[in-house]
């Protein structure tokens, strides 16, 4: 049965009224007082999506300004100006260019216009493409995605083996691409005169993580379609993930339905609840490609990384997780900020280390998660870390005819400031050395008379740097010293 509600009510001023949208931006707007509406009948069909393809019944309503005819209003707000005659004869309206102000108009939803709106494209790293729908041309090329392009509906966005991008919806929703994956917008629009919108991605090949603003008005729908199952949502962060043998669903904060395949039914269909599967925080499910959609299943809890106040400053920048229990193998990535919205790397590994090269120094994050046996992402955790290479190498010979020993070293960040200690001890674990000498500028020292036996020791950079002390130790080193 139709709901009846009340969308948006407010004293009118001057003719217009202030609102405000709720997005991420929270942006004030006017809109025109002819726009102040009630939702007098607005279809809802399941609590797993909210169906679009309304009844006939359900309508809005518009209360005519002075000067207003049923023509200007159709014009306005119907998809098809000639559905005026519609409107008409629903609201008994027999003198459609004598609209007295003040009269309410009941207008179907069904007829009203549905605006494209847009897409952002706000961060891309390594290879992204896109295809550009064209009306009446076929087989588009694909070309780089760059920032600040403006993509609509039909368009298709691909990420290659290294490639990463995120875009941002109309309504302050982002959807991001990891390495191999492709979707297309099928559906973005927003209904004239209620605001309710409608997103439909397509995710054709690999993975999209989606964090989906809360619906603002009943009847918005955001879905993600795949050759398995759809998922619908009203507000939430989940992932879907496109796999051989699969397609996982994750859910990291809100509420996900997730139904059987929307390419089985036509455009329009009903979805029925019936056989969905409902996921909450912290649940995820996997469907088989070719079976029934997924029982929820808690995901694994978010692992802890080892010494995440480490600076990187090897050659390569390496992370060792914590072993986590249920854990079959963990998925670690780096981005340039905190929301992992601008993506650079990732790497799946069954170990609990991953190592990355050819990282440039800077201040980035990682989020490390844990994959379950049935191959679905846990929870994650964020972690911010100092990328700052300071390659330190050091050798050393014994002079000869004599008991001394020189040792010199070398940082690739040394510089005036620099500071280097040594230290030389008989035990492998460097405790009770026998030499620690600190504040060295040079890259050189000779030590005297050392009896015969084995010895280890390393080189230690200091620096002080923009209010930081750093402290980079190198490598052991060991030799010894015959009679």
């Amino acid at each position: 049965m139709p709901i009846h509600s009340v969308l948006r009510a407010a004293a009118l001023r001057d003719g217009r009224i202030p609102f405000r949208e709720t997005g991420r931006r929270g942006r004030w707007r006017n809109a025109p007082a002819a726009a102040v509406i009630a939702v007098l009948s607005l279809l809802f069909v399941s609590p797993a999506r909210a169906q679009m393809d309304l009844d006939t019944r359900a309508t809005v309503a518009y209360v005519t300004l002075a000067g207003d005819t049923l023509y200007d209003v159709a014009q306005r707000y119907l998809a098809d100006t000639h559905a005026w005659r519609v409107v008409a004869r629903l609201n008994h309206v027999s003198a459609p260019r004598l609209l007295p102000p003040g009269t309410t108009l009941r207008l179907p939803l069904r007829l009203l216009r549905r605006d494209a709106t847009p897409v952002s494209v706000i961060a891309t790293s390594g290879l992204v493409t896109t295809r550009v729908h064209e009306p009446g041309a076929a087989g588009a090329p694909a070309v780089p995605l760059r920032l600040g392009r403006i993509l609509g509906e039909n368009d298709m966005v691909s990420t290659g083996p290294d490639g990463f991008a995120t875009l941002e919806l109309a309504d302050g929703t982002y959807v991001s691409l990891t390495p191999n994956s492709s979707i297309v917008f099928s559906i973005l629009r927003k209904m004239a005169m209620t605001g309710i919108q409608e997103r439909v991605i397509e995710l054709e090949k690999g993975e999209v993580t989606n964090e989906v603003t809360h619906a603002k008005q009943p009847g918005d729908r955001f879905e993600v379609r795949t050759p398995a199952i759809v998922a619908g949502v009203r507000g939430t962060h989940f992932r879907v993930n496109v796999m051989p043998s699969m397609t996982a669903v994750e859910v990291l904060d809100g509420k996900v339905a997730v139904g059987a395949s929307a390419h089985a039914m036509p455009a329009k269909a009903q979805w029925d609840a019936k056989g969905s599967e409902f996921l909450g925080a912290g649940e995820g499910s996997a469907t088989p490609s070719d079976g029934a959609v997924g029982a929820a299943r808690p995901l694994l809890p978010a692992p802890t990384l080892r010494h995440p106040a480490k600076v990187q400053d090897a050659s390569v920048v390496r992370f060792e997780i914590e072993p986590a229990t249920g854990a079959t193998a963990y998925r670690v990535q780096i981005a340039r900020d905190a929301d992992l919205l601008d993506l650079i790397r990732e790497v799946r590994v069954q170990a609990p280390s991953a190592t990355f090269s050819d990282l440039p120094d800077g201040t980035y994050f990682v989020r490390v998660s844990a994959i379950d046996a049935a191959g679905l992402e846990g929870l994650p955790r964020v972690y911010a870390f100092e990328r700052r290479t300071n390659e330190l190498s050091a050798s050393g010979a014994q002079r000869a005819g004599t008991h001394d020993y020189r040792f010199l070293w070398r940082a690739s960040r040394a510089d005036a400031n620099t500071r280097f200690r040594l230290i030389l001890s008989q035990h492998e674990d460097m405790h009770d050395p026998i030499v620690d000498a600190v504040d060295l500028s040079g890259n050189s020292l000779v030590v005297s008379d050392l009896p015969a036996g084995d010895y280890y020791w390393r080189v230690v950079a200091q620096e002080y740097d923009h209010g930081r002390f750093y402290d980079t130790p190198g490598a052991v080193h060991t030799f010894t010293l015959a009679n």
